[in-house]
């Protein structure tokens, strides 16, 4: 239902012509990159400070109206659909570059920032930023949803890579959490709580985060299999001996194919290791040897591997080209992109069980990309959306993996969050008792249930 006028009021006297009812402006803040169904909020806000964020959470609390915050709308599990109408709290003109300290090795930014955005930035200071998931996502959306991606298995995903936060609480109350130290013991980690809550206990509006100097020497490998299981063992193997590898994805055969197809790529269309080293030059040479004889014991191809520049761009944007080389692999589909992360000793067993419930059940492509070295992997769905009988085969399949994930000592999500798309296997994970904790802490802070309602707790 549209604001009521009293609520559109308070709201336009924050922000003036900043108060968006356009058509294309709700169309746009209606839908994100997942399989779900689009639904627009009643308005849209766009701030520019902190201090027009809490004065819009103030009026929109004392009006009862939801809160959905929004960033470039690249969440895969409906985090940012306004299920419950209201306002889409747009924040990306709140993204300026604060702060860097080269000597102290961290940034602070606004919520806006993109990680490539800050990445250019803290380039020409011999610095980056190494939290990588596949969209040039915002800093603060990252936050967020708990996102991780391409470089956590060496430097950690954006909860290792946050110090301290800037929240402004449901009813306009801003708060700091955190220091620019490295480590305390002082009090509740309010900093971790509302990483990954997903827009449901506050809106984040400042951040700073870690970040890292520039290797001194980068190389880029690749290595195909005979089959996923080889390529998950040689992944295995690699984390087991040591290796401080920097990136190591796996692509199973037709997802090197839609690689290929999209990216303009010429490799074999099997089981693949994307492999990534920093270090020296000598420590380079010595990790891309050591993982060359790994991989060779477990029937790998030709190893090949390279220091140049461009060519290592050229091999990674294929990579972060995944989600849209599914699409067009199957043209007119959407892809429900599932996500789940074990131990990396049980990963070749997920993943291979996982590939032959795809070859028995599964009538559409379903390829399957992975961070492996950390445990987690992707298969995405290649829906067509028109067909329940499609949906109703992908949402089994997600609940037969997840349920596998789980038997396994893993986790239902280990990078997209919750959002809508989840919240039946929170309970599965954690139980009752953790999740009815959780509800108490949301109750908490936001009494009045106006934060990015219906999503991340289960109904109930």
């Amino acid at each position: 239902m549209p604001l009521s006028t009293a609520a559109h009021d308070a709201l336009a006297g924050v922000l003036g012509d900043r108060l968006s009812t356009s058509e294309s402006q709700l169309d746009l803040h209606g839908r994100d990159e997942s399989s779900l169904p689009p639904c627009r909020p009643d308005a849209v806000a766009f701030p520019e400070s902190t201090a027009e964020v809490s004065a819009v959470l103030a009026a929109c609390h004392a009006h009862d109206v939801p809160v959905v915050p929004f960033a470039v709308g690249s969440s895969l599990e409906g985090q940012v659909l306004p299920t419950h109408g209201g306002v889409s709290l747009d924040m990306n003109r709140m993204a300026r570059i604060l702060e860097i300290d080269d000597r102290a090795l961290d940034a602070r930014v606004q919520p806006g920032v993109t990680k490539d955005g800050l990445n250019a930035v803290l380039r020409e200071r011999g610095l980056f930023f190494a939290v990588d998931p596949g969209a040039d996502a915002t800093i603060g959306g990252m936050a967020a949803t708990g996102a991780s991606g391409t470089m956590t298995v060496r430097y950690g995903t954006i909860r290792e890579n946050v110090l301290a936060l800037e929240v402004v609480l449901a009813d306009g109350t801003v708060i700091r959490t955190g220091s620019r130290a490295r480590k305390s013991s002082a009090g509740y980690d309010l900093t971790h709580l509302f990483l990954g809550s997903e827009g449901t206990l506050g809106v984040i509006t400042e951040l700073v985060v870690r970040v890292h100097g520039l290797p001194e020497h980068a190389a880029a490998a690749r290595v195909s299999f005979p089959t996923v299981r080889a390529a998950a063992d040689t992944a295995i193997a690699i984390v087991q001996s040591g290796i401080p590898i920097a990136r190591c994805e796996l692509l199973d055969g037709p997802q090197m194919e839609a690689v290929n197809r999209f990216s303009g790529l010429d490799e074999p269309a099997v089981p693949t290791l994307f492999l990534e080293f920093h270090g020296s030059e000598a420590g380079v040479q010595e990790q891309v040897a050591h993982v060359e004889a790994l991989a060779q014991e477990f029937e790998g191809g030709a190893f090949r591997w390279t220091i140049k520049a461009e060519e290592r761009s050229r091999l990674w944007k294929a990579r972060h080209d995944v989600y849209f080389s599914l699409l067009a692999y199957r043209p007119g589909c959407r892809s429900l992109t599932t996500d789940v992360c074990v131990p990396v000793s049980r990963l070749a067993d997920c993943i291979e069980e996982t590939s032959a419930d795809i070859a028995e059940s599964l009538p559409f492509p379903a390829p399957i990309v992975g961070h492996v070295a950390d445990g987690n992997f992707h298969c995405g769905l290649l829906l067509n959306p028109g067909d329940p009988e499609e949906r109703r085969l992908a949402t089994e399949f997600s609940a037969r993996l997840v349920a596998r994930a789980l038997a396994m000592g893993g986790t239902c999500t280990g990078e997209h969050g919750i959002g809508l798309g989840k919240q039946r296997y929170l309970t599965p994970q954690f139980g009752a008792e953790a999740v009815a904790v959780m509800r108490t802490l949301k109750d908490a802070l936001d009494p009045r249930g106006i934060m990015n309602p219906g999503k991340l707790l289960p109904e109930g």
